[in-house]
């Protein structure tokens, strides 16, 4: 075990909280990657450090890999266009069986499998501008495709698997076989020591047999193969404690003892197969475990680092769909004498969509380079372009509809029935809501941020946090730690107000000199947090997920300032990207000083005492007067 792990160990025992929770901390503490962040450009922020030759500057496509991907995403749209009706879908719940051909004809559900065992080989920059093209179109369609390949069996194979493995299951992806990936139960979401699928050994020592049930298993009810974990026998550790151990299974569709028990019917995206599916004595080979007994959220982790940048590329999509929408009504729809978006609440809505869209851009495009490059940790950057992303899409949705009133809210089908331009606004409104749900809830990204941001701090208080600590190993540990603190904190005050650090950026060097004076800011600000609550900060959720926020969007703001010098000498008129990076980083800025104003004015204590009372039942009476039925 880590010093790290010992680290985690010690505070876990040590701590009040229940043996539930210990139990649940120390298995996805287990499953973490604890290597050394230091080509995480957005971890470093957290220490009070701008790394900027790690975007700087930011990375591009080779010629012919871009040749790759433009070609693709032209025929993609083309496809999309001439055969997808996105309403029907969202009618029906179901894509066409010819479309489904069609996306198998483009070798669309083999995007990530590489040319050796006959994929299309993409890297992820042109993986993602294909599910970009895909999300504005339609959103079901677009879950298809990434539930199959960003989280279901292509991307652990790829990542872990053997080349046995990887020679059976990957080329059958090119002929049109689907994948899903089983983890959620329905009592268990993000707490995966409540997990209750069990793999047991069978007596012939060859198989496992998997029992249990899984909720929202996205393809599952069509998958021809899946990935399933599942929990084997308990480790013992050194000290003889013993340890849920989690694994993944490949399972088969035709292997006897799946049963799907339901379909569930959501909100949005209602083309997807997702539902309920039931597991019984499933007898799986022991070949079919991947990467190894006990590492299946290990596996999880690493494949969503990767897997979730899908949603990042479907909020861009949606952004850049609901831009052009916004520019067509914006100029068509005449009010009070002139058009409204030249109205200036129009101009704001509109500049917003705009400028927030080109911030989604660059984020996707970043983290999508990053995950290209093996030499380059993507923790960070990975969830923190999910949380942006999926938020600022749902605000950018939001916006539109605003913008177009009526006709917003209203079907698409109903406006196509009275002669009006069909712009399905409410059903992207409905599509890209659960992008802030799946993947990491927004709420779990932040702690998922917050855990990843204290790691060098635990890391240097490694040996003073470790219980029944000799006294002569404790000064020495408080000595190491005073050393390491006494140097590091007096460079967090640190300023480059009085001169710019970037001048090769030009008007934007004003804001990347900000992300750094604001770098030190917040990483003296988790300091004075840890100090402060010490092993209570874990409790203080919604500080934590206010300084996660601010480091997301200092990330977003680099990005995009980086992604606006890139494209410089691409522009179209006098107003360039830079002119939106300008925009876009204005708004993150003011952003960010309400939300360091929002650490010391809240109401923290006040609304977690009226939340208790409701809990209790003491304020029943508030919810009088409208029919409820008790299920």
């Amino acid at each position: 075990m880590s010093k790290q792990h010992e680290t985690q160990q010690s505070m876990i025992d040590t701590s009040k909280m229940n043996s539930a929770k210990a139990a649940a901390m120390q298995l996805a503490e287990s499953a973490r990657d604890t290597s050394e962040q230091t080509t995480s450009f957005a971890g470093q922020l957290f220490m009070g450090s701008l790394k900027t030759e790690l975007i700087f500057p930011f990375p591009s496509q080779s010629s012919a890999e871009k040749k790759v991907g433009d070609q693709l995403v032209k025929q993609v749209c083309a496809f999309l266009i001439e055969h997808l009706d996105a309403e029907k879908v969202d009618e029906t719940r179901t894509i066409p069986p010819e479309v489904i051909q069609g996306l198998v004809d483009m070798g669309l559900f083999a995007m990530k499998v590489p040319k050796k065992y006959n994929g299309l080989g993409l890297s992820q920059v042109n993986y993602n501008r294909v599910m970009m093209a895909v999300s504005a179109h339609c959103g079901a369609t677009a879950v298809l495709l990434s539930a199959h390949q960003s989280i279901g069996v292509p991307q652990p194979l790829k990542m872990f698997g053997t080349e046995a493995q990887k020679e059976k299951y990957l080329p059958q992806f090119r002929d049109g076989k689907i994948s899903a990936f089983a983890l959620t139960e329905p009592e268990v979401g993000s707490d995966p020591a409540k997990m209750e699928t069990s793999a047991t050994l069978a007596d012939d020592g060859k198989h496992f047999l998997i029992n249990g049930i899984k909720l929202w298993c996205t393809n599952g009810l069509i998958a021809d193969v899946l990935v399933v974990m599942a929990q084997t026998a308990p480790k013992t550790l050194a000290n003889g404690q013993q340890v849920k151990q989690v694994t993944a299974f490949i399972v088969e569709k035709e292997m006897p003892g799946m049963e799907v028990l339901h379909r569930c019917d959501f909100m949005g995206i209602r083309g997807i197969q997702n539902g309920l599916i039931k597991f019984t004595d499933v007898k799986v080979p022991i070949e079919n475990i991947i990467l190894g007994e006990g590492k299946g959220l290990k596996l999880a982790l690493a494949t969503l680092n990767t897997g979730r940048l899908t949603l990042p590329a479907a909020s861009a999509g949606m952004g850049k769909y609901c831009l052009a929408v916004a520019r067509d009504w914006g100029n068509e729809r005449v009010q009070w004498g002139m058009p409204i978006g030249k109205h200036e609440a129009g101009a704001k809505k509109i500049a917003f969509i705009a400028s927030s869209t080109f911030a989604m851009e660059a984020v996707t495009y970043l983290t999508s380079h990053m995950a290209d490059d093996p030499k380059l940790d993507l923790r960070i950057e990975a969830a923190m372009a999910k949380l942006f992303c999926s938020e600022v899409a749902w605000q950018v949705v939001d916006t539109t509809m605003q913008l177009r009133g009526g006709r917003g809210y209203e079907k698409a089908s109903s406006l196509k029935a009275r002669g009006e331009k069909p712009y399905p606004i409410e059903r992207l409104m409905r599509d890209c809501r659960i992008n802030r749900i799946i993947e990491g809830t927004t709420d779990i990204m932040k702690l998922f941020l917050a855990r990843e941001a204290m790691d060098p701090h635990l890391k240097v208080a490694a040996d003073i946090l470790k219980k029944n600590l000799p006294v002569g190993e404790k000064i020495e540990a408080g000595l190491k730690l005073a050393a390491f603190y006494g140097s590091w904190y007096p460079t967090q005050w640190l300023s480059s107000t009085l001169w710019s650090s970037h001048p090769s950026l030009g008007k934007l060097a004003k804001h990347i000199d900000f992300v750094e004076n604001t770098a030190h800011k917040l990483a003296r600000t988790i300091f004075h947090y840890i100090g402060l609550y010490q092993d209570r900060l874990e409790r203080k959720q919604h500080i934590l997920g206010v300084l996660m926020e601010i480091g997301t969007e200092l990330f977003a703001i680099s990005a995009t300032c980086s992604y606006a010098v890139s494209k410089l000498n691409n522009q179209h008129s006098d107003l360039t990207p830079q002119y939106l990076a300008d925009v876009f980083s204005l708004n993150s800025k003011r952003k960010i000083k309400r939300l360091f104003d929002e650490l010391a004015d809240n109401d923290d204590k006040k609304e977690n005492k009226l939340a208790k009372s409701i809990l209790n039942g003491e304020m029943a009476w508030l919810e009088e007067g409208v029919p409820w039925v008790d299920y």
